[in-house]
């Protein structure tokens, strides 16, 4: 197998077994085109109208078969279906057999609390030992180097090359002692411990920037450290849980029973699980990019990046049993942040108690964390900027136009309350 360019020579190929969970996207990917045959003879029939859009006349509004040869048009259909499914499969052989992605040099732990760990980036800007700090807070459910993905798509060496000193929270793994924490657990133990760490080093108290679940993190941080705190960035954090979250919340609810007794007998959320709750939220996306993938130059920078955003979302870890039960039930079920239920210390999290600065980006391609979930929080924070992107809630951070659309706006925001 030929080794991709990106990749040091010394490194031997491994066969990734993604996109998890396969067996779902195989079956989802199989049923979703061959469903496409079977609606044939409803058609066919006229059992089954296809519906225009409101543009089209009222006439044509209910289209049915006058003079179409059904045989022909099965065969097309078949056809189509098969080819979609032949570049699925194309795509994830493909993206299987990729050579490893070279990772970008890493930045050094500094610091540890069971199995968190606090990265330095410190050496990644010329004048980033003396700035500003800056704490970083990423989502509990996967991995923190979505924030360092590569050293072009880096929110953390932009931070550095900017003049901050900034910081990282890798959460790692749950270990034996981290499956029993709770949200609280997480706040108050190895979080705050992370800013005193960070205050003490550089003498000053760190703003804190949180990603998706980060954000709700920082929050409950800053509200803790309110008269520390300098300054706080949200990144597409979801706050109102039911916003724009009907299906979503339908679907959950008939599948929490099941869920509870899953995260009780093992003490954890499983990553499979995770995976299989996050591609229900748009279930169309995998087989399209994997489609695209299909056709890409596998020698080409846009498959080498491709490769390495699939790896991380592969790499996911499990959640904690109590964290699991506290987001799914609570937060999304419950919608305890909204409701102005959710405690941590018994101290309820109000972002109106959020008098700091504070920045707001909401990507308004989102299928994770809803816009308008996002926008009910800028809403109600008392000194919010909110900025708006045309992104996706991963592409806002890896997307070719992150720097210009994030990190550049982000960073000249944190300059003018930080300098």
């Amino acid at each position: 197998m030929k080794t991709h360019p990106l990749v040091p020579d010394q490194q031997p190929p491994q066969l990734r077994t993604g996109p998890k969970p396969l067996p779902l996207h195989l079956a989802m990917q199989t049923l979703t085109w061959m469903s496409a045959l079977s609606a044939l003879p409803l058609w066919s029939s006229g059992s089954l109208s296809l519906k225009t859009t409101k543009q089209k006349s009222q006439k044509n509004k209910n289209l049915r078969p006058v003079d179409v040869d059904t045989e022909a048009l099965a065969a097309a259909v078949q056809r189509e279906a098969f080819r979609r499914l032949d570049l699925f499969a194309d795509g994830v052989k493909e993206y299987q057999n990729f050579p490893p992605i070279k990772a970008p040099d890493p930045a050094p732990a500094v610091w540890r609390d069971g199995g968190v760990r606090l990265l330095d980036y410190e050496q990644f800007g010329e004048s980033a030992a003396n700035g500003p700090p800056v704490l970083v807070i990423p989502s509990l459910i996967n991995r923190s180097h979505i924030l360092d993905l590569a050293t072009d798509r880096s929110l953390m060496r932009h931070f550095a090359g900017a003049g901050f000193h900034p910081y990282l929270v890798d959460w790692g793994t749950p270990g034996k002692r981290e499956k029993k924490f709770d949200l609280d657990s997480y706040i108050t133990g190895p979080l705050q411990n992370a800013f005193d760490f960070v205050q003490n080093q550089t003498g000053s108290a760190p703003a804190l920037v949180g990603y998706c679940m980060g954000g709700l993190l920082a929050m409950a941080l800053g509200q803790q450290n309110l008269e520390k705190t300098p300054a706080l960035a949200l990144l597409a954090t979801p706050w109102d849980f039911h916003s724009d979250q009907g299906a979503a919340a339908l679907h959950l609810n008939a599948m929490a029973p099941g869920l509870k007794v899953l995260i009780d007998e093992l003490g954890e959320l499983p990553v499979d699980v995770l995976q299989a709750m996050f591609s229900g939220l748009e279930p169309a996306l995998t087989g399209a990019k994997f489609r695209r993938f299909a056709g890409l130059a596998k020698d080409s920078p846009e498959a080498a990046r491709f490769v390495a955003l699939e790896d991380w979302l592969n790499d996911g870890v499990p959640l904690a049993g109590p964290v699991a039960r506290q987001c799914l039930f609570e937060w999304y079920l419950e919608n305890t942040p909204a409701k102005g239920t959710w405690r941590v210390k018994g101290q309820v999290i109000d972002p109106c108690q959020l008098t700091l600065p504070t920045f707001v980006a909401i990507p308004d391609r989102d299928h994770i964390v809803p816009p308008a979930s996002a926008q009910a929080l800028a809403d109600t924070l008392p000194s919010a900027e909110t900025l708006k992107l045309a992104a996706g809630h991963i592409g806002m951070v890896v997307g070719s136009a992150g720097p210009e659309r994030l990190y550049k706006p982000l960073t000249e925001w944190l300059s003018l309350h930080l300098r």
